[in-house]
């Protein structure tokens, strides 16, 4: 990751500027500084910070980057997000619980550049802005999306819970190659 201590110290602002406790529902707003994942209702859940930050590292973010926020939930990785993108940057975040969306809304009301949509369950992230230089997923896939990986511009990156494990994908372009396969023995 380009610079690793200016994007720690730019990670740490977006974190002091953006108070998690403003995207919680009332009854756990108490619970903002402790470092779990908080209910949102809806089966849908605030992250627990030190998994954001780490997210956040992994994802490499700069001014003026195109984002995909995938589950945006209550919109506080969206603002975070739209903290490091800057004023040249977009975040665009789908979510599908309509509750958990109005919500975002809500609390992302005067946020400017950020985008956010209902997500359709039929299609994985929002396709008809794309590419984008970076893709948050905050849910964890059985496998990785590849639906997700096809909307990162050549040299974008993924970062997203892949059946437990946070995986950072970067993409590469299309080459031609003969098809994976084993040998049965």
């Amino acid at each position: 990751m380009r610079g690793s201590a200016t994007a720690d110290r730019r990670i740490t602002a977006a974190f002091d500027a953006v108070a998690r406790e403003g995207f919680l529902p009332p009854d756990q707003r108490a619970y903002a500084d402790v470092d779990r994942a908080l209910p949102l209702g809806y089966g849908v859940t605030n992250s627990q910070p030190s998994t954001v930050r780490a997210m956040l590292t992994l994802l490499g973010v700069e001014p003026g980057d195109r984002v995909l926020d995938v589950g945006c939930g209550s919109g506080w990785s969206t603002a975070l997000l739209a903290r490091l993108t800057g004023p040249t940057g977009l975040v665009v975040g789908v979510e599908l619980v309509p509750e958990v969306l109005a919500m975002a809304r809500v609390n992302l009301d005067r946020m400017r550049r950020t985008e956010l949509h209902q997500a359709d369950p039929a299609v994985l992230g929002w396709p008809a802005a794309a590419p984008y230089d970076r893709v948050l997923v905050s849910a964890d896939a059985t496998a990785l999306p590849n639906a997700l990986v096809r909307q990162i511009r050549p040299g974008g990156v993924l970062v997203g819970p892949v059946a437990g494990e946070m995986l950072r994908v970067e993409r590469h372009g299309r080459y031609v190659f003969v098809p994976l396969r084993t040998l049965d023995r």
